[in-house]
């Protein structure tokens, strides 16, 4: 379930568009215009790029922030244009919004008792390239003002049911060059990627300067950092890369 009601929804935006040009800013602009009273946050622009998967468990990981009635619009889609169908998904009484290509499964399944609708409704103007802001923005909108017009119940299994509770790779790098698994923590163990062993610590000022090791980050998902250091760098490790339990 999501946390504690909130008194307002509140709309999140996750994307993979970067901060860079005016994808981000035309998100915005309909939610504005469609339901100017209701706070829109960037929750994060740098998802993986054109990887709904590994984005799927990093948005799942940040569903513990969300309170009862917000709306995620979560829009990493390289099928965009295709048949692929665009979704609408009520999961521990929030939305969530975006296509169907697995990006929305982890996180639904976390919130619970997911219910699945396609998104049969289209506005005149519809980019072949640009759903986030002519179909998937628009039904926030219209959710947040609690209107399912242009909601049907889906007919077919969303795609990324198969997938795992858990992804054993490396999902993110932060801005810090930490790296973010997959994985939940599994407190005692070493965590392997490749031939290098990592050990737990709590914190960055647990371990001396330079030393690698695995931590329980913010969002509750497992975490290689190196204290003072850039662990993508140093240790050559890269977003797919495998991970595992020693």
């Amino acid at each position: 379930m999501c946390g504690c009601p909130g008194p307002e929804p509140v709309i999140f935006l996750f994307t993979d568009f970067g901060w860079n040009g005016p994808y981000v800013g035309e998100m915005h602009a309909v939610l504005a215009r469609q339901k100017p009273s209701v706070p829109v946050i960037d929750l994060m622009h740098d998802a993986p790029a054109f990887a709904p998967k590994p984005a799927g468990y990093l948005l799942a990981a940040l569903s513990r922030q969300w309170s009862a009635g917000d709306i995620v619009v979560a829009v990493v889609d390289p099928g965009v244009g295709s048949p692929r169908k665009p979704l609408a998904v009520k999961a521990g009484d929030c939305w969530l919004v975006g296509p169907d290509n697995g990006l929305l499964v982890p996180a639904a399944r976390r919130l619970g008792g997911p219910a699945w609708y396609e998104i049969v409704g289209r506005p005149r103007q519809l980019s072949a390239s640009f759903h986030g802001r002519d179909v998937f923005a628009p039904m926030a909108a219209s959710l947040a003002q609690s209107n399912e017009e242009g909601l049907a119940a889906l007919d077919s299994e969303p795609v990324g049911l198969d997938w795992p509770e858990e992804l054993a790779e490396i999902i993110y790098q932060d801005a810090y060059g930490n790296l973010v698994t997959g994985l939940r923590p599994a407190p005692g163990r070493t965590l392997r990627a490749g031939i290098q062993r990592f050990p737990q610590a709590r914190t960055f000022a647990d371990m001396p300067p330079g030393v690698a090791f695995w931590y329980e980050n913010s969002m509750g998902l497992t975490e290689i950092a190196v204290n003072r250091g850039t662990a993508a760098a140093i240790l050559e490790l890269l977003p797919g890369d495998a991970v595992s339990w020693n």
